[in-house]
């Protein structure tokens, strides 16, 4: 038999037989083969892929929303504060600068709660140890911490009191506002006092700040001479120290064996140390690390109580965030200018017009310079006005200096 080209044909098999295959067709065969079988293999691996890949991020998702429902529902919120402030609100200024925001930090003095009293016996009643008004300046330019001393004479306006109620307006002691009327008095007290609209507030006790600091593992401090107050239960030698939460909080409260014993020299460790703790807080160490980042808000929103515009984790973040893109030179820590009261040494008094200079500078939004107090470079008595008390006042400065310090001088030269 011949093909059609007239070659010679391969005969056919016989029955039953295979013809066979070539090795090139043999391989080919077989690959296909191989190719088949493996086919629903794959098919299962990747299904079951695909789901553990699923079950990961949904794990990851619940915990996440664990998480956030958690520090969202550890705030607390003060909303008799907010009722007292609406009910004055004809009285209270209003914002200048609408974009910039006003900030009253009040460190209270509390023994009640779990924690505080060690520090002394629970009388029923607090005051602001610690008052420090935060300016943050509108489009994130620069953040402004103006502390006000606890011993600052001041006008008080008519405030409830706990049991509902009302003092008359009264010339008194400022930490005394919080202890006669809670956050509403004080905050009113400082709206009357600087002329400037507060928009958020947030309270922390000793507790709170302790656990601030040992969740950031601790800020850095240099001591010139050692410590030893029984007062407030610190004893440490002199040189660089890290500073945990006790001896941070006795840092922070010492008064009697530091210094000239004046709160004028506490409060400047108070910013001193509080600039380092911005600036740990600002680290990569921190914000980048959630290791290291979930203690530090879950101790910050365990111990605070704030006003309903920052009772969320929401807007706890975005303050952070904003405090995170002002670079720590531009955060500045002040106090507001004072000298003692003249019919109380004991006591304080504004210094003007270096006080209202400074007053009106944050209302406008404008920015405030700081420069080291003489004290601090000549060894000299100053009002906080930036210049020592004797200066005199060879005519009007364009741009008012004000003693004070950046976050990013810390608390070590």
């Amino acid at each position: 038999m011949t093909d059609s080209a007239g070659t010679p044909a391969e005969p056919d098999p016989p029955a039953g037989e295979e013809t066979p295959r070539t090795d090139g067709e043999a391989g080919a065969a077989d690959g296909a083969g191989a190719t088949e079988g493996d086919a629903p293999r794959k098919r299962h691996w990747l299904r079951w892929t695909a789901l553990g890949c699923s079950f990961v991020v949904l794990a990851a998702a619940g915990a996440g929303w664990w998480f956030y429902r958690k520090l969202d529902n550890n705030i607390t919120t003060d909303t008799s504060a907010a009722a007292e402030l609406r009910a004055y609100e004809k009285e209270r200024p209003s914002a200048v600068a609408s974009s910039a925001r006003n900030i009253l930090l009040i460190g209270s003095d509390t023994r009640t709660g779990a924690g505080n009293s060690q520090y002394g016996r629970d009388k029923g009643t607090q005051r602001s140890d610690t008052t420090i008004l935060l300016h943050l300046a509108a489009g994130k330019e620069s953040a402004t911490a103006v502390s006000i001393p606890r011993d600052l004479m001041v006008g008080m306006p008519t405030c409830r009191t706990p049991d509902g109620t009302r003092t008359r307006e009264q010339f008194a002691q400022f930490n005394s506002a919080f202890e006669i009327g809670g956050t509403a008095c004080t905050i009113r007290t400082v709206e009357r006092l600087t002329g400037i609209r507060i928009d958020h507030h947030m309270v922390i006790d000793f507790r709170g700040f302790k656990k601030m600091v040992d969740a950031v593992d601790g800020v850095e401090v240099c001591l010139k001479e050692p410590i030893d107050d029984s007062d407030a239960r610190l004893k440490l030698p002199a040189g660089r120290q890290t500073l945990h939460g006790e001896q941070a909080l006795g840092f922070v409260r010492a008064r009697k064996s530091l210094g000239n014993g004046s709160d004028t020299e506490r409060m400047d460790r108070q910013q001193q140390f509080l600039g380092a703790l911005v600036s740990k807080v600002q680290s990569n160490g921190v914000l980048l690390n959630p290791t290291r980042l979930y203690p530090v808000l879950d101790a910050a929103t365990k111990s605070i109580t704030t006003d309903p515009g920052l009772d969320s984790l929401r807007d706890l973040y975005d303050l952070a965030r904003s405090m995170r893109a002002i670079p720590t030179e531009k955060v500045r820590f002040l106090t507001v200018p004072r000298r003692p009261y003249s019919q109380n040494a004991n006591r304080d008094e504004l210094v003007q017009p270096e006080a209202s200079q400074l007053f009106k500078r944050l209302r406008e939004d404008r920015p405030v310079t700081v420069t080291p107090s003489a004290s601090e470079s000549a060894g000299e008595d100053t009002d906080g006005s930036g210049k020592p008390d004797d200066a005199g006042s060879p005519g009007p400065v364009p741009t008012p200096t004000f003693s004070g310090r950046s976050a990013a001088e810390g608390a070590c030269p």
